[in-house]
């Protein structure tokens, strides 16, 4: 009982927490895409974008694969419904990993002086948009092995599958091939988050290069605003920093589940919080960060307060 209870609460969690994410990465999508005239949009504002697109598809396939009730809704047979919402959450998780790493080499690069040789690449950084197309490409072909060992429970009649919703199971793999997918995945989680650190510490030696720079520009009496450049850096960095303690969390779950060829109910709703809590927590943090952001809830919040005092003059008055 108390394992059930705990199952169904670890449920909740994951679809209130799927809903917020949802809704965040809708408001920054739509408010980076649908308000081009009142700024030039930059190319890090697109990749957000793009990451806030991957969030949402992610999100909303965890809330069909979570809930019993949207599942049974897609009216197609289970075993393609399985193979179908697995697949698109590998393809996103990969593509989320991906965008994020393409963040922070972007900003790394954004932010370089003009003497560093990755000046050489600003004017080119435009290019970089097109590497989207490809990371889809290799996402999309990267993550068909799921198609393969990915099963309803309708459909199964061996022993020794791997259980993991009410409705799909994994196929037992030999342990070669087993073997093959844990270390590719492994080495290409590996190389992009050294390429994410890597571009961290850079931006890091930036930021406090330019924080010794300041303080002999700047008398102590005066405190001088960060910049937009500093504040974007920042705010990568913090979500560079929070989707690798996630990521390292979410290894630990996969790995182990892999080697065991197991999977606890409660242990696997605990490990759908951990990945899809940067897809959730990522817009909170890109929405708290950003200016034109902050000013538009301050214009709407303000306009509220005048409309809810004309209503109460016209009240008081009638």
């Amino acid at each position: 009982m108390n394992t059930l209870s705990a199952y169904v609460a670890i449920n909740n969690c994951i679809l209130c927490q799927a809903g917020i994410g949802i809704l965040s990465n809708n408001f920054l999508f739509f408010h980076i895409f649908t308000r081009p005239q009142y700024h030039k949009p930059k190319l890090t504002d697109l990749i957000c974008c793009h990451l806030a697109l991957v969030h949402i598809m992610m999100l909303l396939t965890v809330l069909f694969w979570r809930s019993p009730d949207l599942f049974e809704s897609l009216n197609f047979f289970n075993d393609f419904k399985c193979k179908a919402l697995f697949y698109l959450i590998r393809v996103m998780r990969s593509l989320s990993i991906c965008t994020t790493c393409l963040l922070s080499i972007i900003q790394a690069i954004t932010i370089s002086s003009s003497t560093s040789w990755l000046a050489q690449l600003k004017h080119k950084s435009t290019h970089f948009i097109f590497f989207l197309s490809l990371l889809w490409f290799l996402c999309l072909c990267f993550s068909t092995s799921t198609i393969f060992y990915t099963v309803a429970n309708s459909n199964v009649t061996q022993t020794n599958v791997m259980v993991i919703t009410k409705y799909c199971s994994f196929f037992p793999i030999s342990h070669s091939i087993r073997g093959l997918v844990f270390t590719l995945i492994t080495s290409r989680d590996i190389f992009l988050i050294g390429v994410m650190l890597l571009s961290s510490v850079y931006m890091v030696i930036l930021l406090l290069r330019h924080q010794r720079r300041s303080q002999y520009l700047h008398s102590t009496s005066l405190s001088p605003r960060s910049s937009p450049e500093k504040r974007a850096t920042q705010t990568i960095l913090l979500l560079v920093s929070f989707f690798v303690v996630m990521h390292c969390v979410d290894f630990i779950f996969s790995s182990s589940s892999i080697i065991l060829w197991s999977y606890d109910s409660v242990i696997l709703g605990i490990h759908d919080v951990v990945v899809s809590a940067y897809a959730t927590v990522s817009p909170l943090v890109l929405i708290s960060s950003n200016k034109r952001i902050i000013i538009f809830f301050k214009i709407y919040h303000r306009k509220a307060l005048n409309f809810n005092k004309l209503s109460i003059n016209l009240v008081v008055f009638v």
